[in-house]
Formats: structure tokens, C-alpha cells, sequence
């Protein structure tokens, strides 16, 4: 499976974002995170889709889109024409998965499920057949620069082993804390997409996404 380096746009400077878009872009990225905030699920107001839409044309990366919404099937639709090409929506904050699920797959969007730190592992399962992808929370969604949350590697292995056990394909994407000091470690528990915000957009932008790169493409 293809392996990934996801920037948090999150962490970008708003003032010159797509300038520092296609800095990622123009040093060989391919996917980049966009997080959607509503405050209600989660304390913090991110961007919403006017945002998504006015940097689409900007690049040609992956759009990753992580839904930290409450009830986000009210938007999917929308957040598809906004220039998604991945959504993700939270295992705690949707009532119907399932259908959710299946909603994202009809736009054309690829399906994503994302799970908290506390939230048990096997809330995943009944949901697991219907996604592409699965997002491990490795901080308390809603804020950047959290320090990595050490019970997150048994847990992302924990979800690779379920996703052996299923023989299921779906890419494990984790999502917090991640610096080039653990990134390998993450990596060994069987991620397949690392999403890094400070670590990638603080100094040289270009430089820290080579060194990311450098290192999930031994993987």
C-alpha cells in the first residue's frame, strides 16, 4: 500500500497559504489534511468549505478533508464540491455510519471513519467494511500542537491487527503529535498516512517535508 505524508493545513500561515501549498506540493507531496472544525464537536472553529473551495485551484494534492463536525452527513455533499477527495467523519459524532459512509462513496469521495484516544478500538469494527480509510486520533482532536499520546501506538496496532484479521485494505492514517522523532515508530505499527502540522509548516517548509518523506518511503 501506498504510504503518505498528509501536512495539517491547520498549522499553515493563513496570510500566504497558497504559497506554502505549493512549497509542500513542489517538494514531491502528494496529499495534504484539511480539517474542518464546527466547535461543538470539537471547542475550536477551524474553516469551512468557501475555504477548501478557494485553495483547491491551488494545488493538485489530495484533499483529505477530516470532518470534527457534528451530524456531518448534513454536509457531505458540499464538502465533496468544495474539492474533497477524501472525508472522514467521526465514529462519536455521526448517528447514521453506515449510511454516511455510503453517501461519501456516491459523491465519489473516498469513505473515512476517524476515532478519538478514549474511544474503545472495536467501535471501529461493524464500520470497518465500508471505508477506505481510518483516521487514529493520536491527540484530543480540536487543537494543534498536542504532545503525541503514547497509548496511540498499541492502539494503531491493535488496528492493523483487526485489519489483518478482517483481511481488509483500508490505509490507517494517524493523525497528532507526530514528529520526525516518532514518525518511524508510527510507521512500524502499521500506518500507511502521517499527519504532521507544526512539524512540517515551522522553519523550512520544503526541507521538513523531504525529511517526512525520506523516512515513510522506507516503509
Amino acid at each position: 500500500m501506498k504510504k503518505y505524508l498528509s501536512p495539517s493545513m491547520l498549522s499553515a500561515d493563513f496570510t500566504k497559504v497558497g504559497e506554502q501549498l505549493k512549497i509542500i506540493e513542489n517538494a514531491g507531496n502528494e496529499m495534504l489534511h484539511v480539517d474542518i472544525m464546527d466547535g461543538m464537536f470539537v471547542p475550536s472553529i477551524s474553516f469551512g468549505m468557501p475555504v477548501v473551495e478557494s485553495i483547491r485551484p491551488c494545488t493538485d494534492m489530495i484533499f483529505d478533508v477530516h470532518m470534527m463536525v457534528v451530524d456531518p452527513e448534513r454536509y457531505i455533499e458540499v464538502v465533496r464540491k468544495s474539492g474533497a477527495d477524501i472525508i472522514s467523519i467521526h465514529v462519536e459524532a455521526c448517528k447514521n455510519i453506515i449510511d454516511t459512509l455510503l453517501k461519501i462513496r456516491e459523491t465519489g469521495a473516498k469513505p473515512a471513519i476517524a476515532i478519538n484516544p478514549e474511544t474503545p478500538m472495536d467501535t471501529l469494527r461493524p464500520y470497518l467494511q465500508y471505508v477506505d480509510e481510518v483516521v487514529v486520533m493520536s491527540v484530543h482532536p480540536g487543537f494543534g500542537g498536542q504532545s503525541f499520546i503514547e497509548e496511540s501506538f498499541e492502539r494503531i496496532c491493535e488496528l492493523d491487527r483487526m485489519r489483518k484479521d478482517l483481511g481488509l485494505s483500508f490505509a490507517i492514517e494517524v493523525d497528532g503529535g507526530i514528529k520526525l522523532d516518532n514518525v518511524e515508530k508510527v510507521l512500524k505499527c502499521g500506518a500507511d498516512i502521517i499527519v504532521a502540522g507544526s512539524a512540517v509548516f515551522k522553519d523550512d517548509i520544503a526541507d521538513n517535508v523531504r525529511k517526512f518523506n525520506e523516512i515513510i518511503s522506507r516503509y
